[in-house]
């Protein structure tokens, strides 16, 4: 059965990403592959500093709260990026994160639920050549999660993430 990283990246105190991801975990609930949230708050990523650039480091890292981060995100066969907009971008922790790793995103099929008050669009945008540059394949669709909305998460989000969900699930099979 495929295992899936639902990666919450907000770290921010009072976050809603919180609400975002529980959501979905609640979504993914039943279906024919492990999904698991994985809190970007949770792992003390530092700044990256490290020498060894993260995409020859081969997963080995000498930072024990990187090799911590590695070691949970290498076991996912793709991702689900809950991720909030940060000034029409994406959140500085959550990106540094991203970066201090390399081959544990390689390859690995990501989709994007992104939530602020513009639906978190632009943080989606501003994500897509940075994983690109990982060649993560991009699924068709996006879920946009409008914070100012009376219904936050509706029936266009559930039929949007429903249909994400698919595509994650197919795209892991194909590539299987």
């Amino acid at each position: 059965m495929p295992k899936f990283g639902i990666v919450l990246g907000s770290t921010r105190k009072g976050r809603a990403g919180e609400e975002v991801a529980q959501w979905v975990a609640e979504q993914v609930a039943g279906r024919d592959a492990d999904y698991e949230l994985v809190d970007l708050e949770k792992f003390d990523v530092p700044i990256l500093s490290a020498e060894t650039v993260p995409m020859a480091a081969d997963k080995s890292y000498e930072d024990a709260r990187v090799q911590e981060w590695s070691d949970a995100i290498d076991q996912y066969e793709g991702f689900i990026f809950v991720t909030p907009e940060y000034n029409h971008s994406v959140p500085g922790p959550f990106k540094n994160a991203v970066d201090s790793l390399g081959a544990e995103w390689k390859n690995k099929p990501v989709g994007f639920v992104g939530y602020s008050y513009s639906g978190g669009k632009y943080a989606i945008e501003a994500w897509k050549p940075v994983v690109q540059n990982f060649k993560m394949p991009l699924l068709g669709t996006d879920v946009n999660i409008d914070l100012g909305a009376d219904e936050m998460c509706g029936a266009e989000q559930e039929e949007q993430l429903e249909k994400m969900l698919s595509e994650l699930e197919q795209a892991v099979t194909i590539a299987v």
